[in-house]
């Protein structure tokens, strides 16, 4: 009789034990499934915010180069000017004179050549600062989103190992 009680006793227990674990794996796999929930909420908005950091990127770097467009075509606007400026003031010159003119008109288009090359370069030097800049945000924000799927998934493990 005492064996009878026993083995029911300890069938007793055996049965609350695997009720316990029952529970706890599921109060685990919900544990899990909110945790993936919230890192994949996390990683969703980390790529959102990484696509409109390139898009701002991609928006600075159109916008400098259609400054940059515009400085350009002032500038050879400009040397064209210079250029027809010089021809005229050499046509004016009395042909005694002309020789002089000459070399005046000779050297105020190379003062503007020079003038119009700067500009150029100026623009074209924030071109690329801007491009660089851009990429370097880009891939900031990149470095960013991998940090928060890092971490989300980091979440996802320590949710799976609180069983």
């Amino acid at each position: 009789m005492n064996k009878l009680i026993a083995t029911l006793i300890a069938g007793l227990m055996a049965t609350a034990a695997h009720a316990q674990t029952t529970s706890a794996t599921v109060a685990a796999d919900s544990r899990i499934v909110k945790a993936e929930a919230n890192a994949e909420k996390d990683v969703i908005k980390a790529e959102q915010k990484e696509i409109k950091t390139a898009i701002k990127a991609d928006e600075k770097v159109n916008k400098t180069m259609a400054k940059a467009a515009e400085t350009k075509s002032k500038a050879h606007a400009n040397l064209v000017e210079s250029h027809t400026d010089a021809a005229a003031n050499v046509a004016k010159a009395d042909p005694e004179d002309r020789a002089k003119a000459m070399a005046k008109a000779e050297e105020k288009v190379a003062d503007a050549n020079l003038k119009a090359e700067k500009k150029m370069i100026k623009a074209d030097e924030k071109v690329l600062k801007a491009q660089v800049d851009a990429a370097a945000d880009k891939a900031t924000a990149a470095a960013k989103t991998e940090q928060v799927r890092a971490e989300a998934q980091a979440d996802v493990h320590k949710a799976a190992a609180r069983n």
